[in-house]
């Protein structure tokens, strides 16, 4: 198993499971309904992710080009997709007007976490 991958993943997952018990409990007399919507889709995608990183883990023993691709394609795509999110749900709250241009950050986020699938399923086609 990769050290670097399963830090990562800890780290994704102990950060998921924070935001998710703070916009169930800090969030949700603070923003609408549709805004906790957001970032509660923002969890669920950095949780679903993180536990691809930790089943990439188990390839990288094998050390290829295709599993450190799928490594970074899940860890910059969880900051976009996630992280643009968690931005877009709080800006009222948070006072970023700025944040609006953020909003084309979550597809390319969205389309790095399917780069990371399909290198993932080459990894496991590579490595038999």
């Amino acid at each position: 198993m990769n050290r670097k991958i399963i830090l990562t993943a800890s780290f994704f997952g102990a950060v998921a499971v924070v935001l998710g018990a703070f916009g169930a409990h800090g969030l949700k007399n603070v923003i609408a309904a549709d805004q906790l919507a957001i970032w509660s889709k923002g969890v669920e995608y950095q949780f679903y992710h993180t536990f691809a990183l930790l089943f990439l883990s188990t390839f990288a023993r094998f050390r290829n080009k295709l599993v450190d691709f799928a490594y970074y394609c899940f860890t910059i795509g969880i900051i976009f997709f996630s992280g643009s999110l968690y931005l877009l749900a709080t800006r009222e709250v948070l006072q970023l007007s700025w944040v609006n241009i953020v909003g084309p950050i979550t597809p390319l986020g969205g389309l790095l976490l399917i780069t990371g699938w399909i290198f993932l399923f080459f990894a496991a086609l590579k490595n038999r």
